[in-house]
């Protein structure tokens, strides 16, 4: 196995261990949506809670349960790994939303340092993976790990010093998203568009990375300029 995955088989498992010490705890919420046995399911292990109940809990919106934060943190390790593996069955872009509504950096020190380690561990994984076989794609994951950690420039800065065959991949797919109808100049990260990306991204993607994908459009004035026009004025 690829040293990445390992590392990132490792991280879950760290997750899982982190995590592992919760306390009892009793479910509640919207009795519109859920029974009693909902709740029951999971009031228990959370290691016995159905897919169906964990994409319930990793999509709807905070009030929709009771004490949501101790909810939603004693099944962060199946959620992300449900994400990571691509069988979350809801859009992973709502797991950082979640998570800073459940205030993820103010949980145990164990925890919240797992989640730091978990966030670099899959981005590297990602991108050591080639795209057709990367479970999520690179953009997505970038997303997730951007607005959980509040920061863009860390993971560009990563994937920056990644000179792989896979990451240059993971770039021109990349690029060639983004840079469709110049969605890249008003480029909004996250579920709800929490993180306004463009003025990091932009930079880096004309300059740091720029030699290594080929793309036609940079290559044409007109959109170029169109491009530099969404960025801050130097002045």
């Amino acid at each position: 196995m690829d040293p990445a995955q390992l590392h990132l088989t490792a991280a879950f498992d760290a997750l899982d261990l982190a995590f592992v010490d919760e306390e009892p705890f009793t479910a509640g919420g919207c009795t519109y949506c859920n029974g009693e046995e909902n709740f029951a399911e999971l009031s228990g292990p959370p290691h016995l809670v159905s897919e169906d109940m964990l994409s319930a809990v990793a999509f709807e919106v905070d009030d929709h349960w009771h004490d949501f934060p101790r909810l939603y943190r004693r099944l962060t390790p199946r959620i992300l790994r449900a994400a990571a593996t691509n069988t979350l069955h809801v859009p992973i872009e709502v797991i950082p939303s979640r998570l800073l509504r459940a205030a993820w950096t103010t949980w145990p020190a164990a925890q919240a340092d797992a989640l730091r380690d978990f966030w670099p561990t899959w981005w590297r994984a990602t991108l050591h993976t080639r795209p057709e076989a990367a479970p999520i794609p690179a953009r997505d994951v970038l997303s997730v790990i951007t607005v959980a950690t509040g920061t863009l420039r860390p993971w560009l800065d990563i994937w920056t010093s990644i000179w792989t065959a896979s990451a240059d991949a993971h770039l021109a797919e990349f690029a060639d998203d983004v840079l469709y109808q110049a969605e890249i100049t008003d480029l909004e990260m996250g579920f709800y568009g929490e993180y306004h990306a463009t003025a990091e991204l932009l930079p880096w993607l004309l300059t740091d990375v720029r030699d290594r994908f080929d793309d036609p459009r940079l290559n044409d004035p007109a959109y170029l300029a169109v491009l530099l026009s969404a960025l801050p004025d130097p002045a």
